[in-house]
Protein backbone atom coordinates (compact mmCIF):
# COMPACT_ATOMS: atom_id res chain seq x y z
CA UNK A 1 0.00 0.00 0.00
CA UNK A 2 1.30 3.57 -0.75
CA UNK A 3 1.98 6.12 1.92
CA UNK A 4 0.20 8.55 1.87
CA UNK A 5 1.20 12.41 2.70
CA UNK A 6 -0.46 14.13 5.88
CA UNK A 7 -0.50 17.54 7.17
CA UNK A 8 -2.15 18.87 10.39
CA UNK A 9 -1.37 21.18 13.11
CA UNK A 10 0.36 19.56 16.33
CA UNK A 11 0.52 21.39 19.42
CA UNK A 12 0.66 24.40 17.23
CA UNK A 13 3.24 23.63 14.84
CA UNK A 14 2.74 22.86 11.37
CA UNK A 15 3.08 18.63 10.60
CA UNK A 16 3.74 16.60 7.37
CA UNK A 17 4.38 13.03 7.71
CA UNK A 18 3.72 10.06 5.46
CA UNK A 19 1.47 7.16 6.90
CA UNK A 20 0.26 4.04 5.99
CA UNK A 21 -3.67 4.42 5.09
CA UNK A 22 -4.52 2.20 7.55
CA UNK A 23 -2.22 3.47 10.51
CA UNK A 24 -3.81 4.49 13.56
CA UNK A 25 -3.25 8.50 14.97
CA UNK A 26 -2.49 6.98 18.43
CA UNK A 27 0.42 5.21 16.88
CA UNK A 28 1.50 7.93 14.59
CA UNK A 29 1.68 10.06 17.32
CA UNK A 30 4.04 8.00 19.34
CA UNK A 31 6.11 6.42 17.06
CA UNK A 32 6.76 9.32 14.52
CA UNK A 33 5.83 12.06 16.13
CA UNK A 34 7.45 10.61 19.85
CA UNK A 35 4.60 12.30 21.53
CA UNK A 36 4.32 9.70 24.33
CA UNK A 37 1.89 10.90 26.21
CA UNK A 38 -1.22 9.79 25.08
CA UNK A 39 -1.21 6.31 25.89
CA UNK A 40 -2.66 2.83 24.47
CA UNK A 41 -4.79 1.23 26.51
CA UNK A 42 -7.91 -0.65 25.18
CA UNK A 43 -7.70 -0.05 21.78
CA UNK A 44 -11.34 -0.36 21.33
CA UNK A 45 -12.01 3.32 22.33
CA UNK A 46 -13.64 2.09 25.82
CA UNK A 47 -10.74 3.72 28.08
CA UNK A 48 -9.97 7.02 27.01
CA UNK A 49 -5.75 6.87 27.78
CA UNK A 50 -5.54 7.90 24.31
CA UNK A 51 -8.06 10.88 24.07
CA UNK A 52 -6.77 13.87 21.97
CA UNK A 53 -8.40 16.98 20.67
CA UNK A 54 -9.11 17.19 17.58
CA UNK A 55 -10.61 20.44 15.60
CA UNK A 56 -12.49 21.23 18.98
CA UNK A 57 -13.44 17.85 19.70
CA UNK A 58 -12.40 14.86 22.14
CA UNK A 59 -11.62 12.18 20.34
CA UNK A 60 -10.13 8.89 21.17
CA UNK A 61 -7.02 8.37 18.85
CA UNK A 62 -6.84 4.53 18.96
CA UNK A 63 -9.87 4.68 17.06
CA UNK A 64 -9.25 7.50 14.69
CA UNK A 65 -7.46 6.74 11.02
CA UNK A 66 -4.02 9.24 11.00
CA UNK A 67 -5.22 10.13 7.37
CA UNK A 68 -8.62 11.73 8.94
CA UNK A 69 -6.40 14.20 10.82
CA UNK A 70 -5.25 16.05 7.42
CA UNK A 71 -5.70 19.62 7.72
CA UNK A 72 -6.61 19.44 11.43
CA UNK A 73 -5.74 20.76 14.46
CA UNK A 74 -4.23 18.60 16.89
CA UNK A 75 -3.31 19.11 21.00
CA UNK A 76 -2.16 16.30 23.13
CA UNK A 77 -1.11 16.36 26.81
CA UNK A 78 2.24 17.78 25.27
CA UNK A 79 0.43 21.14 24.59
CA UNK A 80 -0.82 21.45 27.36
CA UNK A 81 1.67 24.07 29.01
CA UNK A 82 2.36 27.17 27.67
CA UNK A 83 5.78 28.95 28.16
CA UNK A 84 7.15 26.42 30.95
CA UNK A 85 3.90 27.30 32.78
CA UNK A 86 1.13 24.09 34.21
CA UNK A 87 -1.80 24.12 32.19
CA UNK A 88 -4.54 25.10 35.29
CA UNK A 89 -5.61 21.33 34.86
CA UNK A 90 -1.84 19.88 35.13
CA UNK A 91 -1.81 22.09 38.34
CA UNK A 92 -4.72 20.97 39.51
CA UNK A 93 -4.59 16.95 39.23
CA UNK A 94 -0.69 17.91 40.79
CA UNK A 95 -2.53 19.64 43.55
CA UNK A 96 -5.62 17.69 44.13
CA UNK A 97 -4.39 14.13 43.49
CA UNK A 98 -5.90 13.84 40.40
CA UNK A 99 -3.55 10.79 39.56
CA UNK A 100 -1.99 7.66 41.33
CA UNK A 101 -0.44 5.91 38.24
CA UNK A 102 -0.70 8.17 35.49
CA UNK A 103 -1.45 5.75 33.21
CA UNK A 104 -4.97 7.50 32.37
CA UNK A 105 -3.96 11.04 33.28
CA UNK A 106 -3.07 12.42 29.85
CA UNK A 107 -6.47 11.61 28.47
CA UNK A 108 -8.21 12.73 31.32
CA UNK A 109 -6.58 16.13 31.07
CA UNK A 110 -7.42 16.18 27.18
CA UNK A 111 -10.64 15.46 27.91
CA UNK A 112 -11.06 17.30 30.78
CA UNK A 113 -9.78 20.35 28.30
CA UNK A 114 -12.31 20.17 26.05
CA UNK A 115 -14.74 20.03 28.94
CA UNK A 116 -13.78 23.68 30.15
CA UNK A 117 -13.62 24.43 26.63
CA UNK A 118 -17.58 23.72 26.50
CA UNK A 119 -18.65 24.17 30.22
CA UNK A 120 -16.17 26.61 31.90
CA UNK A 121 -18.67 26.50 35.37
CA UNK A 122 -19.23 23.10 35.24
CA UNK A 123 -21.41 21.39 38.10
CA UNK A 124 -19.82 18.24 40.18
CA UNK A 125 -22.66 15.96 38.33
CA UNK A 126 -21.75 17.46 35.20
CA UNK A 127 -17.95 16.77 35.57
CA UNK A 128 -18.86 13.39 36.31
CA UNK A 129 -21.14 12.99 32.78
CA UNK A 130 -18.59 14.61 31.05
CA UNK A 131 -15.40 12.53 32.02
CA UNK A 132 -17.51 9.10 31.41
CA UNK A 133 -16.25 8.09 28.55
CA UNK A 134 -12.20 7.76 30.48
CA UNK A 135 -11.92 5.21 33.22
CA UNK A 136 -9.08 5.36 36.17
CA UNK A 137 -8.40 2.05 37.17
CA UNK A 138 -6.25 3.80 40.52
CA UNK A 139 -8.21 6.98 42.11
CA UNK A 140 -11.77 6.46 42.23
CA UNK A 141 -12.37 9.46 40.19
CA UNK A 142 -13.48 11.73 43.42
CA UNK A 143 -10.01 13.66 43.27
CA UNK A 144 -9.64 13.86 39.72
CA UNK A 145 -13.66 15.87 39.85
CA UNK A 146 -11.86 18.05 42.37
CA UNK A 147 -9.14 18.74 40.13
CA UNK A 148 -11.19 19.96 37.09
CA UNK A 149 -13.10 21.88 39.79
CA UNK A 150 -9.98 22.96 40.97
CA UNK A 151 -8.96 24.07 36.85
CA UNK A 152 -12.49 25.47 36.12
CA UNK A 153 -11.98 27.87 39.59
CA UNK A 154 -8.53 28.59 38.28
CA UNK A 155 -9.31 29.45 34.60
CA UNK A 156 -12.47 31.78 35.89
CA UNK A 157 -10.50 34.12 37.67
CA UNK A 158 -8.13 34.72 35.23
CA UNK A 159 -10.89 35.33 32.77
CA UNK A 160 -12.59 37.96 35.44
CA UNK A 161 -9.42 39.55 35.92
CA UNK A 162 -8.80 39.82 32.36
Amino acid sequence: MAKKHITFTLNGARTELLVEPRELLIHVLREQLQQTGSHIGCETSHCGACTVDMNGVSVKSCTVLAVQAEGADLLTVEGLAQDGELHPLQEGFMQEHGLQCGFCTPGMLLRAYRLLQENPNPTEEEIRYGMAGNICRCTGYQNIIKAVQYAAAKMQSKTEAA
